[in-house]
């Protein structure tokens, strides 16, 4: 149920209430129309666009021309959280017969990009490699590093601040990177970057000194508690042909002594307190520890052969989402959910898109709602349908038909497939559909997603709408017609809008009541060609910053639009209203439940027209619910039939043991078909059958952990028989001790089908092959080039000239 408040700005509310016949009285509050009433509301709300422009009048725009054109190459980088501290570094090289020019400029706004400085003076004008870009440190601390080339003269050099881009002090590398250098998460101080021999750079002191710690290392990521892990080779070759043939090596005390934990490896992965990591032993094989690699178990997932793949879809620190790829080209799989130990994994959907070409898939994490994912399938006649989840995939659906489709009831009764919401991801840019941004929410903006969708039969080749959710996605509005660039500001109190088109424009629109009603503001009389939008990390701010270029001129322009003077009352208690999550507005105790607790908010009133601010929390209040069976996931050799909440024993698992190897024992599992969700805090209730019972027999597998080998050895002597202690060496022979986590049945269908492995997920991390990788899967694709890359300070790489089309 949705409110609306009549205040002195909101005259357009007043006319609706007259028109309803209700009482006026300022400062009211009055339920928001749905259904039949909903169009008479947005007619109203056009009327309402003259009273809000002509206040927004009074708003300022800032401009501000960048002395180089725009065939340089763009990289912007927000300093610090909430400084206002914006970086902007320009790039332009080209070959020149044998000679190589390249030129960088850098500059620096600190009122949020309203204005700029040129500061190249500050980096001796040196030229800064796009590939290494500005790197800025994680903690808000303000840190900044470039990595300039003055292989003419000295090699390589470092330009260090930490006083968010004021200053910056040269040092003269002694190695050439090969990467951009990687901060430690737990210690910004501490620096981690490869050269181009392939040898593992560390600094103590911020980039001020370096030492070698090891050669020929092929990906290095960050881990937990300070830890470093890294692949290497012994041949100092890194290339695809060498995976399979690689050590896991890891580091606790900065690469003064290492440790290695896995041999034979393809890829590895970190996702929360997981490490995963790809073996090739003839077959190829997920391997998962939540120790940093101390013990090792198999992770219990159908086989696959070479030409398939997995790929990690998302890693909380509860759980897994894992793609297997079905056999032959079909551009589909299943996805999987583990148990809170990564190992034994559970049917989620069937049929999930993950093209291998493209090695693009749609699966996109909600975050402004707790448990929400949406992905799309491909159905049996070939038809793309998106799909939601609310209960971190236990069960699957959907999305309901908009509030404002155009589906008669004819349609929506014979034909409801034709009235189907399609939100369009990363599978639509990849076939080059229009669609300038993929789907957006913010945690601090709760429930609130924008996306490009179409409704339809599938997803429609013509140009997609914008469409807004302020549920999570149980509902969905239509909300601007064709193709946008947009963003979340104020933490939701504020959207923002730029039409993405190939003319000039001069007009951004923007919604103070979470999408329902637009507002359009003329920011200039000389429109120019938009390429892209962008605003401070966090969606705290009122600032944004339009770039483009106008008609005529070939430099770069940003034009800042502010709209804090468009709100002129800060938000109060009177302005927010509770609101409970995933509710149905149905009336039974289990309303809202979802992973066994309620979530009730205080969001702010749609009609209320004021800043929530830059210290703005999300306020909540949890209750427990009763345990059902929508808080489990089916087990291993269950499934849910389409529609149930039931939990199904799977044909070919009947009446077969279900016994599995748990750090080096084997055990035996008896269930009734369900296992709770990692993360579930339901108490009571439904509480199914499920008992692991110790078979008091060794289990060790024969490919990994060669440091402690001999160690495994001697306490299996001890411990077994001498025929048992014979076979144990035999298998010593073979290869190193790594501890199993099987089910029996599904050993078969690994001896069978083999097993592949997997690749990156997390964000420090890289490697040394300049080709790109997906970076959840242990696909190969060949190198692209990178137009746009996100990361939580910065957007890189505008490529373009005037006569481009984005």
């Amino acid at each position: 149920m949705f409110f609306f408040r009549c205040d002195y700005v909101d005259r357009g509310m007043e006319m609706f209430v007259h028109a309803l016949g209700w009482p006026v009285s300022t400062g009211a509050v009055y339920e928001r129309p749905a259904g039949p009433l909903l169009w008479l509301y947005r007619a109203v709300c056009r009327l309402h666009q003259q009273c809000i422009s002509e206040q927004f009048c009074f708003c300022l725009f800032f401009q501000f021309m960048f002395k180089v054109k725009t065939m340089s190459s763009l990289s912007l980088a927000w300093v610090g959280d909430a400084s206002g501290v914006l970086l902007v570094l320009t790039t332009f090289q080209v070959p020149l017969f044998m000679v190589h020019f390249a030129q960088s400029n850098l500059y620096r706004s600190k009122d949020h990009g309203k204005t700029f400085q040129d500061v190249t003076h500050l980096i001796n004008h040196t030229f800064i490699h796009t590939d290494f870009g500005i790197a800025i440190s994680p903690d808000h601390s303000g840190k900044v590093m470039l990595t300039g080339d003055v292989s003419e003269t000295s090699g390589f050099r470092l330009f260090r601040s930490r006083d968010f881009g004021l200053t910056f002090d040269p040092v003269d590398l002694p190695f050439e990177p090969l990467i951009q250098m990687l901060y430690n998460p737990g210690d910004c101080n501490i620096i981690l970057t490869l050269s181009v021999m392939l040898d593992l750079w560390l600094s103590e002191d911020f980039g001020a000194t370096w030492r070698k710690i090891h050669d020929s290392v092929c990906l290095v990521r960050w881990g937990q508690k300070n830890s470093i892990y890294f692949t290497t080779n012994h041949n100092r070759s890194c290339s695809k042909y060498d995976r399979g043939s690689l050590e896991l090596r890891k580091t606790a005390d900065y690469g003064r002594s290492f440790q290695t934990i896995a041999t034979r490896v393809y890829s590895f992965v970190l996702g929360g307190r997981f490490v995963f990591a790809s073996i090739m032993t003839g077959t190829r094989m997920i391997h998962v520890s939540v120790d940093g690699g101390q013990v090792w178990n198999i992770a219990q997932l159908p086989s696959v052969n070479h030409e398939q793949f997995y790929s990690i879809l998302a890693a909380t620190r509860d759980m897994i989402f894992m793609h297997v790829d079905d056999p032959g080209d079909s551009g589909v799989g299943t996805i999987y959910v583990s148990d809170d130990r990564g190992a034994v994994f559970s049917k989620s959907l069937e049929r999930h898109l993950y093209t291998t070409t493209g090695s693009e898939t749609d699966f996109t994490a909600i975050t402004s709602l707790r448990g929400v994912y949406m992905t799309s399938v491909l159905t049996e006649d070939g038809v793309v349908e998106t799909v939601v989840t609310f209960d971190q995939g236990a069960k699957w659906q959907v999305l309901r038909s908009p509030q404002s489709s155009q589906c008669d009831s004819e349609t929506s009764t014979n034909r409801p497939k034709r009235c189907r919401l399609h939100i369009h991801a990363s599978y639509s840019t990849t076939m080059k559909m229009n669609v300038p941004m993929l789907p957006l929410s913010q945690p601090n903006a709760v429930g609130l997603v924008l996306a490009h969708g179409s409704v339809g039969d599938s997803e429609s080749v013509l140009s997609p709408d914008v469409y807004v959710s302020d549920d999570g996605g149980y509902s969905w509005l239509l909300a601007l017609k064709g193709p946008h660039h947009y963003a979340i500001l104020d933490s939701g109190g504020l959207l923002v809008a730029v039409e993405h088109t190939n003319v000039p424009v001069n007009q951004i629109k923007f919604s103070t009541d979470e999408g329902q009603c637009w507002h359009a503001y003329n920011f200039t009389s000389d429109p120019f060609h938009f390429v892209s939008m962008d605003s401070e990390p966090g969606s705290r701010s009122m600032n944004v910053s339009l770039w483009g270029y106008r008609t005529g001129f070939t430099k770069w322009v940003v034009i800042t639009v502010d709209f804090r003077k468009l709100f002129t009352q800060d938000c109060t208690d009177a302005d927010y209203v509770q609101w409970l999550a995933h509710s149905t507005e149905s009336t039974g105790p289990g309303d809202g439940c979802v992973l066994g607790y309620k979530e009730t908010f205080l969001r702010l009133r749609k009609g209320s027209v004021c800043w929530n601010g830059r210290d703005y929390s999300v306020t909540k209040i949890l209750s427990p619910c009763p345990c059902t069976l929508d808080d489990y996931h089916c087990d291993f050799g269950y499934y849910r039939p389409e529609n149930s909440s039931e939990c199904v024993e799977q044909e070919e698992m009947k009446r077969r043991p279900l016994e599995f190897c748990l750090n080096g024992t084997v055990e035996q599992l008896r269930t009734s078909g369900y296992r709770k969700i990692p993360g579930d805090q339901c108490e009571g209730g439904f509480q199914p059958e499920r008992k692991e019972t110790a078979l008091s027999r060794i289990c060790i597998s024969d490919f990994l952990r060669t440091d402690s080998l001999v160690m495994t050895v001697v306490i299996a002597i001890l411990l077994m028989s001498a025929v048992m202690g014979v076979w144990l060496v035999k298998k010593y022979v073979c290869g190193g001790r790594f501890l199993v986590h099987r089910y029996s049945v599904m050993r078969e269908h690994v001896e069978a089908n083999k097993i592949e492995g997997v690749d990156d997920v997390d964000s420090h991390s890289t490697e040394t092959e300049k080709a790109h990788y997906n970076e959840d899967s242990d696909q190969v694709s060949p190198p692209f080039f990178l137009l746009k890359q996100f990361d939580h300070h910065r957007t890189n790489l505008w490529c373009l000239s005037p006569n481009r089309t984005f």
